[in-house]
């Protein structure tokens, strides 16, 4: 008679683990989706960093070349 009287509370502890596995499974899929968009976005910002920076190094090897020939 005692085990009778545990089988609810058993269910219910089942329950509520399988619940918290699956919300747990949610929270990690949720942050998975925000890095994805969080390196998505350092991506573009290094493209765009590595675009100046070749801009500038052009620059830089125009102006060297031109005060190469001023020094002739």
């Amino acid at each position: 008679m005692a085990f009778e009287d545990f089988g609810g509370v058993i269910l219910a502890i089942i329950i509520g683990t399988l619940a918290a596995i699956v919300y747990s499974l949610r929270i990690l899929i949720l942050m998975e989706r925000r890095m994805g968009n969080i390196e998505k976005h350092i991506e573009g910002i290094t493209e765009r960093i590595l675009k100046e920076e070749y801009k500038i190094e052009k620059k830089l090897k125009i102006e060297k070349k031109l005060i190469r020939k001023k020094k002739k």
